[in-house]
């Protein structure tokens, strides 16, 4: 009698596979945690050895779920960015006025740094990192998306032009980031509440410029030096 291989369960072969692949996940998740809270510990040029142990784990363990130091950074980055991120919404949604707004989104992104400065130059100042991908980009990316958001709305209510929205957006955030690396670098020399209190100053004097553009013929381009018309 000749023996027949049962067919394969094409059905089964992928259950096991997406319960594979959710453990590892689930297990990467739980590394970038604890590779967070050694890199707060023991600052940010901690290596992989003093990671895996404060896991818990054996670095070649650690290396099953992380090729490289770079590919950890890249975790830790986006982990990091997404703190931020699910700081600054519930901050932002919580005020309406649209100084507030600004004010709120630079304070909770100052208070971020100051308190969490070890993760924050682990992922922003990290020269021997072969940066594939550039994870505080991302994270730029998706906090200038929100704001070009509020931009956009704004231009548009007053019937303007919303195309200014993404590079205003960008230059907030950019303005924001090297003013707050800077400060973090030359040791605080002002406190957290004159800093944000002076970006927001400084921003605003732009930002409230929509509002003087709306009753300008012709918008946001129409006259050269239109923003000194205040």
């Amino acid at each position: 009698m000749n023996s027949v291989t049962p067919p394969v369960n094409p059905d089964r072969s992928d259950g096991r596979r997406g319960r594979w692949d959710g453990h590892r996940e689930q297990r990467r998740a739980e590394l970038t945690t604890a590779a967070i809270e050694a890199i707060r510990m023991h600052g940010p040029d901690i290596g992989m050895e003093a990671i895996a142990a404060h896991a818990g784990v054996s670095k070649p363990v650690l290396y099953r779920y992380f090729a490289d130091k770079s590919e950890l950074w890249l975790a830790v980055g986006q982990q990091a960015g997404n703190m931020v991120i699910e700081a600054m919404v519930p901050a932002v949604a919580a005020v309406r006025e649209e100084r507030a707004i600004i004010a709120a989104a630079i304070d909770v992104y100052l208070a971020h740094i100051e308190g969490d400065r070890n993760l924050y130059r682990f992922v922003v100042h990290q020269p021997d990192i072969a940066r594939h991908r550039d994870v505080v980009a991302d994270v730029m990316d998706t906090v200038a998306s929100g704001l070009a958001r509020i931009f956009g709305d704004r231009l548009r209510a007053r019937g303007l032009d919303s195309g200014a929205a993404l590079p205003w957006a960008y230059g907030v955030v950019g303005y924001v980031q090297a003013v707050g690396d800077w400060w973090l670098r030359q040791q605080q020399p002002i406190s957290r509440d004159a800093l944000g209190e002076y970006l927001t100053t400084f921003l605003w004097s732009g930002i409230a410029g929509m509002r003087r553009a709306a009753d300008i013929p012709g918008g946001l381009a129409a006259h050269e030096g239109w923003a000194d018309r205040a």
